[in-house]
């Protein structure tokens, strides 16, 4: 484990200044098309795939890319850490993502989720908030882009009993799109609220989009279960993996 510890203190020294090297190489996206700055983001997402892999000993597999459909989409992904709020981004030509107001604060991040027009909102604002978002979501997803939510509405722990909130399903209804169901793993080799990172496979699992049109219990009901059952399996597989590695699954990805 001493092994461990220093290879995500390595990663987590390096994961800042090759974010500041992008945030550079981005500057001149400010003063373009939104596209030119969504494809400098997904350098930098493949930037700490390769990063995760050298270092951490982390492969990455995306499963079921080919059930992504083309175009307006709102994209329900299961959240169990920090990365995949950057690596899906990939995927998609005009994604955006609900966040903290205050992150437009940082200097010079604050600038790029501006131009990338992501939903900023105050947490604090209750129903107000979520009206909010429904209305810039549905106005968003008609302009043809997708838009990245996290049911659950916060990370949650690997094997934590799901909590989805039913605001993805008004937003459903409003905006009258196809959802696209996504399970992983990540928790088990970047759990939240600590550094270390575990060796192992993450996977994400792109599963069958569900048609718009569906009534908002049908929906929820079938959301939570494919992506519940899904990342079960993801995490079953992550866990026995990292068993055979350690004899055991570290209690920080658990946590």
């Amino acid at each position: 484990m001493v092994a461990i510890f220093l290879r995500s203190l390595l990663f987590n020294i390096l994961f800042y200044p090759v974010f500041v090297f992008w945030a550079v190489i981005a500057l001149p996206t400010l003063m373009l098309p939104r596209a030119a700055l969504m494809k400098v983001a997904s350098w930098w997402a493949r930037s700490n795939i390769l990063l995760m892999r050298v270092i951490c000993n982390i492969k990455v597999e995306f499963r079921g890319v080919e059930k992504i459909p083309k175009g307006p989409l709102i994209v329900a992904a299961k959240h169990q850490s920090m990365w995949e709020t950057i690596s899906l981004l990939r995927f998609f030509d005009a994604p955006f993502f609900v966040l903290k107001r205050e992150l437009t604060w940082i200097p010079l991040f604050g600038l790029f989720v501006v131009k990338a027009n992501m939903i900023a909102i105050d947490r604090g604002a209750g129903g107000r908030a979520l009206r909010a978002i429904m209305r810039r979501a549905e106005e968003e997803v008609r302009h043809g882009r997708q838009f990245v939510i996290f049911p659950e509405g916060t990370r949650r722990p690997v094997g934590a009993p799901p909590h989805y909130k039913s605001g993805v399903s008004m937003i459903y209804a409003d905006c009258g799109v196809p959802c696209l169901p996504v399970a992983l793993n990540s928790g088990l080799f970047w759990p939240r609220r600590t550094f270390m990172r575990y060796p192992g496979t993450l996977v994400v699992e792109f599963l069958d989009p569900l048609p718009p049109g569906l009534p908002r219990g049908e929906f929820m009901a079938r959301i939570e279960t494919v992506i519940e059952e899904a990342t079960g399996r993801l995490v079953a597989a992550g866990q026995a993996e990292q068993e055979e590695l350690f004899g055991r699954v570290p209690a920080a990805a658990k946590a």
